[in-house]
């Protein structure tokens, strides 16, 4: 097993590595995220363990991209960060588990030992797109880490499109996703939708929207700044 530690602080990232090559796996260490992108380019890893505060960035902002590129790989957050809100943060920016700091290099170990034996999942739980984050499991909507609530055929008509962020949803697809065969629905519902969608995106300050193909269909892009 191969894993990369995103660690700044020397002495900590030694003593990590350490204790893992110990159980035999091999560890790659990176002491910024320009190191630890470097590194992802470079390799492929079981796993990630990642701290927060790094000399170049934040690395929620790191997690947060590896997510949004539709990477898979487990990310275990190591960080003093200890309040309940920041060990929120962690899992809804992506992260599959948190552990703060000091811990104990034997619970190290055995989360990462229980976080490789999960199965691999086909598809992602969550999607995200800028700001914007939808979980597939609870169909939950936020922006910046803060839920925003969309009526039922709002968010289904969300989830085909961040499912596909800046790729052209047809609109017959969407219409049998959030329709299917309902007959009381008038010819311009799905504008109707879209347009209540947009607004609500744009007052929850998404930094995305949904642009509209004429006669095609329907696009999840960044929003002009």
């Amino acid at each position: 097993m191969r894993l990369l530690l995103v660690e700044d602080n020397e002495r900590l990232a030694g003593l990590v590595v350490e204790a893992f090559m110990r159980e035999s796996f091999a560890v790659d260490p990176a002491a910024s995220l320009d190191d630890a992108n470097a590194a992802l380019g470079a390799a492929k890893y079981d796993a990630i363990m990642l701290d927060l505060g790094l000399p170049d960035g934040d690395g929620l902002s790191f997690l947060r991209q590896l997510r949004q590129s539709v990477n898979a790989v487990p990310v275990l957050i190591l960080s003093a960060r200890e309040r309940l809100e920041d060990r929120l943060a962690g899992l809804n920016a992506g992260a599959d588990d948190y552990l703060a700091k000091p811990f104990a290099m034997a619970e190290l170990v055995a989360r990462m030992r229980a976080l490789l034996r999960r199965p691999p999942s086909l598809l992602p739980n969550r999607y995200t797109f800028g700001n914007l984050a939808m979980d597939e499991t609870t169909q939950d909507v936020e922006v910046d880490g803060i839920r925003i609530d969309l009526p039922r055929r709002e968010r289904a008509v969300l989830r085909l499109l961040i499912r596909q962020p800046a790729r052209l949803v047809l609109r017959s697809a969407i219409d049998n996703a959030v329709f299917g065969f309902d007959s009381e629905v008038g010819a311009n519902a799905l504008e109707v939708y879209v347009h209540r969608l947009r607004k609500r995106l744009q007052q929850a300050r998404a930094d995305v929207t949904i642009r509209t193909e004429k006669g095609m269909g329907y696009c999840l892009v960044k929003a002009d700044v």
